[in-house]
């Protein structure tokens, strides 16, 4: 299927509604999206707030928020067709507001649109249209959120978020936000202190099971910006907890582009830009409910790297691999898995690394080419959240000595031999931190 036959095919998605309601102190979601007459989705989240949870006594102060949330989930619902037309039933947007949302699905899909080799021009990729008898967005009106003492820090099981977690947790309360639970994120949880359920805000976020068939049967899929929608349901943990900030944990690397020249960002949605964007349209059309910045954000990976190496606790607990996550574990062969490894060796001995990843991944040669990719040896950098060239570059400089009869730092010193008779490498050694 292509986006051109299903764009014909599916003219139109619409956004239906949503419902919501309270039930034993758990906040439930459901969402309601349409595209054509066939296709439907109705996934459901459920939000549990726990000890911390104050929940306003009018749950109707909270259709704002949650008509919002509906905007950013059915982005994973919509790209399976990129139907031209998205039809908001609920409210109407403003023309700015418009604005902001076409920005968002454009430079947020924009690794979607190159991994589908979509070709589109931005002004025709979606637009909005709204039913006729819908009140307008600002009419909404949303809960008040004072100044606290108290911190949301999500946790997402790596090494950025402990550091944020263990920096914030020495200054001020902190309250740590999971999304679907699992071995890493609980285990990170625990070692900091938050071991029961009710130490913690846990949200369950259910993809609806007709998407999954969909894809299945060859309808467009790919990478959406998942920390834009966590970026929304930080709102809603706000209005709900009484707790205006949210500490994230993104870095100052995530501004750089995947694709080298481009827009092509797999981290958009960490980045600066859009963390600015996001605090503006909360301020401006969302009663400027919370105040959600990155802790991390003037910091390089390499630094977060250090940060985290002073504290031993998390090494045999913390997991940035994707393609592991569902069982636990370190795959071993992701870049994502040796873009840590790399990170790291600079700030922790060799016999640990091993230890914690269970192997030695600089001993691998099928790495090699995703290792290239990592240190700007070949075209693009890996469609994942990995730090920049030039902090890779950096990592591996400092391990050259210490690590020097490892096969992939045996392969780099060739390869970097070569590019440098020809003078291409040397852009990249000058943007090392």
């Amino acid at each position: 299927m292509t986006f051109e036959s299903l764009r014909q095919q599916y003219p139109i998605f619409t956004y239906e509604g949503y419902e919501y309601h309270l039930q034993d102190n758990d906040l439930h979601i459901q969402f309601f999206y349409r595209i054509g007459e066939t296709i439907t989705f109705q996934p459901k989240m459920v939000l549990k707030a726990g000890k911390y949870a104050h929940y306003p006594e009018n749950l109707k102060s909270l259709e704002g928020i949650v008509f919002n949330i509906g905007m950013i989930e059915l982005i994973s619902y919509w790209k399976c067709t990129c139907s031209p037309l998205v039809h908001i039933k609920p409210y109407k947007l403003a023309a700015d507001q418009q604005y902001w949302w076409r920005k968002l699905y454009w430079y947020g899909l924009g690794e979607f649109c190159y991994k589908n080799k979509i070709k589109c021009d931005p002004n025709d990729f979606l637009d909005f249209t709204f039913a006729v008898d819908a009140p307008d967005a600002g009419a909404l009106t949303f809960p008040r959120v004072g100044e606290s003492s108290r911190v949301i820090v999500p946790i997402g099981g790596g090494k950025d978020s402990v550091v944020t977690l263990e920096q914030l947790r020495a200054e001020r309360e902190v309250v740590p936000f999971i999304i679907n639970p699992r071995g890493a994120t609980l285990e990170c949880a625990r070692i900091a202190g938050f071991r029961a359920p009710e130490d913690m805000i846990v949200l369950q976020r259910q993809i609806d099971s007709n998407l999954l068939k969909l894809n299945a049967e060859g309808y467009l899929n790919g990478h959406t910006p998942f920390s834009a929608m966590l970026a929304f349901y930080t709102t809603l943990l706000s209005a709900v907890t009484s707790i205006r900030d949210v500490a994230l944990s993104n870095e100052s690397s995530a501004n750089e582009p995947t694709i080298p020249g481009t827009y092509i960002n797999h981290q958009y949605s960490k980045s600066l830009e859009f963390e600015l964007d996001f605090r503006q349209y909360v301020h401006g059309f969302m009663g400027d409910v919370n105040h959600y910045y990155s802790h991390l954000r003037k910091l390089t990976e390499l630094q977060i790297a250090e940060q985290f190496a002073k504290y031993p606790d998390y090494f045999k607990v913390f997991k940035s691999c994707n393609a592991g996550s569902k069982e636990d574990k370190w795959c071993c062969n992701c870049p994502k898995c040796l873009f840590a490894y790399i990170i790291l060796s600079p700030f922790i001995d060799d016999a640990t690394m091993i230890d914690i990843f269970g192997e030695d991944l600089l001993e691998k040669p099928e790495l090699a080419n995703t290792f290239d990719e990592l240190a700007g040896l070949s075209l693009n950098k890996p469609f994942e959240c990995v730090g920049t060239i030039g902090e890779v570059n950096e990592a591996l400089h400092r391990i050259l000595d210490s690590r020097k009869d490892k096969y992939l730092i045996k392969h780099y010193i060739n390869k970097q031999l070569a590019q440098l008779e020809d003078g291409m490498l040397e852009e990249y050694f000058n943007m090392a931190p």
